[in-house]
């Protein structure tokens, strides 16, 4: 069983959406939760001046019952010259959350990011609003 973390929605529901029934309490998904948004937000493309969790970067977050937690993520673009640091910088930033047992970090380009992923806050930092 996997809990699914819904980490876009996180101040509007406090807890991942779950199929069937949770193995995790939902008071401390909550906590994982804002844990694992407030650690993807320490984390940059430093060609861009806007955290990874802002711009859209982060397509899924997983944690299962044995508390792996498994990031589905992508980069602004194929060629990024970070591409094979940013995974490690994210697995860093999640590792030593407190319920959360390892951590894996695994990247796609399918669908390919867009500008239109990014949040109002990121836009306005960039410029496109």
């Amino acid at each position: 069983m996997h809990d699914v973390i819904d980490i876009k929605a996180e101040e509007e529901r406090p807890q991942a959406a779950v199929a069937g029934a949770p193995a995790i309490p939902a008071d401390e998904m909550a906590r994982i939760t804002h844990d694992v948004v407030k650690a993807l937000k320490t984390v940059y493309d430093p060609e861009i001046p806007v955290d990874i969790y802002e711009l859209g970067l982060i397509y899924k977050v997983d944690l299962s019952d044995e508390r792996l937690l498994t990031v589905e993520m992508t980069l602004t673009a194929p060629g990024c010259p970070v591409a094979g640091e940013m995974p490690g910088w994210v697995e860093g930033a999640l590792r030593g959350i407190e319920g959360i047992e390892d951590v894996k970090v695994d990247m796609t380009f399918d669908p390919p990011w867009t500008p239109a992923r990014m949040s109002d806050e990121a836009k306005l930092e960039l410029g496109y609003l």
